[in-house]
Formats: structure tokens, sequence, C-alpha cells
């Protein structure tokens, strides 16, 4: 069963309309104006006088260590003698009092 011959020409009409409204619109859109390009200068900040930015003040220099990289923290206990492995990466820690044994038997169970 094909589609009456109004329906088409219908939808023919349709996508006429819809080129001409797309054609207008590219004609007389505003986003092809090209606007001037300005580059981006920072503003300073002024205090007593002088031209500071604001990242070189004294106030902003304690944030700098902020992403510094942390100091290694190093377990200085006598409890844990070492590290099992129980089920393939899974790290445990052992004991003084535990038995190294246990650990080994759980793997393989």
């Amino acid at each position: 069963m094909s589609t009456p011959k109004r329906i088409k020409e219908m939808r023919m009409e349709a996508h006429r309309q819809q080129k001409k409204d797309r054609e207008r619109m590219e004609l007389f859109s505003v986003s092809k104006v090209k606007k001037e390009f300005i580059p981006y200068v920072p503003q300073p900040v002024y205090r007593k006088d002088k031209q500071i930015y604001a990242s070189a003040t004294s106030e902003f220099q304690h944030q700098a260590s902020a992403t510094a990289k942390p100091s290694r923290t190093e377990y200085s206990g006598d409890y844990i003698v070492g590290i099992a492995t129980m089920h393939k990466s899974n790290l445990v820690p052992v004991g003084r009092g535990d038995n190294p044994e246990d650990y080994s038997t759980m793997r393989r169970n």
C-alpha cells in the first residue's frame, strides 16, 4: 500500500518550506558577524601605591604549598610484623601474635 499523492505533496512542500527557512536563517543570522579579537590582559591589584598581582602577594604565598608533595609517612610501631596476601591483591597486615601460616591457608581455600 503506497502513500497517497496528496500526502506526498504535503510532505514535499513542508521540506521546501524548511529549506527556505534554513536559508533565511543562514542569511540573516548574527553569528556570522566576526568580532574583533581582544587579548586578555590581567588587571593588577593596587596596594600602597605599588602595582602588585594578587598571586604574588604574601597573603597567597602559603597557598602555594597546598599542592606540594606531602611528606612520606612511615609506621613506627612494633605490632605489625608484615603484610600477607589474602586473595588476589587483597593485602592484610600481620600482627605480632598472629600466625602467618593461617593467612597462607586462607588464600588457598
